[in-house]
């Protein structure tokens, strides 16, 4: 069985917490987090920087990279700089998605926007100063590695955050605010470039750490799209359902903005539906690894019982 929330579901077979493994591993992952990032002159800008990084949050880019690693033979220390990279880049692009210039936010994880305390000027250096650090970070840190898997990391990583994975997602988004009868097929390709893209390189990389074969990087890439998209979906479910206090930033954003969305394009049961069949996808791809990909599996679970 495995437990979620102390709620058993039936799964692999055998006995798995994941309420115990998140907290384990966010705790690595946090404190990994505070020693990559100390304070220094200039002290303003890595205040910035540290004030968004550790403001909590899930950290599920950075675990789904733990668990990828362990799963195919690594370690988490030799993918550990790794997930940290994930979480700086992911922090940037939300310090810059919350700007004024794109969505506009006050608020980011229950916490005032960057913006809103260090000003725009700094908030958009701040996120700038994260997504070169992640790649140095990455560079530098990474230890027992060969340098063709980490050649090929730091590559997947740039691809997942240029303009063939977030930026375009993003580019296409802000194009498509207000405009009416947005199509599913451009709904997607946000969603998969957006958000999906850094979800599949947090798989991925930690795959290839640890030296994982083409057939096992093919199944884990597929899912990571899956839970990827339905994550995006559970986003836009939770923007029309939660509060303010659950979600941790302003709701309902995506109606004001006049944004297109999985609800509303299919309505609030059907979107669920469609998550659930992704989810079914994505544990599916799992199961060449048998029991091994049990926290895969509660990770996959888990994206659509969120509640924030």
């Amino acid at each position: 069985m495995v437990v979620i929330d102390n709620k058993p579901t039936a799964q692999t077979g055998i006995s798995f917490d994941l309420a115990t493994y998140l907290a384990e591993r966010q705790a690595i992952v946090e404190a990994a987090l505070d020693r990559s990032l100390p304070v220094v002159y200039p002290e303003k800008i890595y205040e910035a920087m540290r004030y968004s990084l550790m403001a909590g949050g899930k950290r599920l880019r950075p675990i789904l990279c733990l668990a990828t690693c362990e799963l195919t033979g690594g370690t988490v220390e030799m993918a550990l700089p790794t997930a940290c990279a994930l979480e700086m880049i992911h922090t940037m692009s939300l310090i810059h998605d919350d700007l004024p210039a794109m969505d506009n936010d006050d608020y980011r994880r229950g916490k005032l926007t960057n913006h809103k305390v260090f000003g725009e000027d700094v908030a958009i250096l701040a996120g700038d100063g994260l997504l070169a650090y992640a790649f140095e970070h990455v560079a530098v840190e990474t230890q027992h590695v060969p340098a063709d898997r980490l050649l090929k990391v730091v590559a997947m990583l740039g691809r997942a955050v240029g303009a063939a994975g977030l930026v375009g997602g993003q580019i296409v988004d802000l194009d498509c605010e207000g405009k009416p009868n947005v199509s599913l097929e451009t709904l997607n390709f946000i969603h998969n470039h957006k958000t999906a893209a850094l979800l599949e390189a947090s798989v991925t990389s930690g795959a290839v750490l640890a030296g994982a074969p083409e057939a096992d990087l093919q199944r884990l890439s597929r899912y990571a799209q899956n839970i990827g998209l339905a994550f995006q979906i559970v986003d836009d479910i939770l923007d029309i359902t939660a509060t303010q206090e659950e979600l941790g930033k302003t709701a309902g954003k995506d109606l004001q903005a006049q944004k297109a969305t999985y609800p509303s394009i299919w309505g609030l049961e059907e979107s669920r539906r469609q998550a659930e069949h992704l989810i079914a996808g994505a544990k599916a791809e799992l199961a060449e690894f048998g029991d091994k990909a049990t926290p895969l599996i509660a990770l996959a679970e888990f994206i659509t019982s969120r509640t924030h």
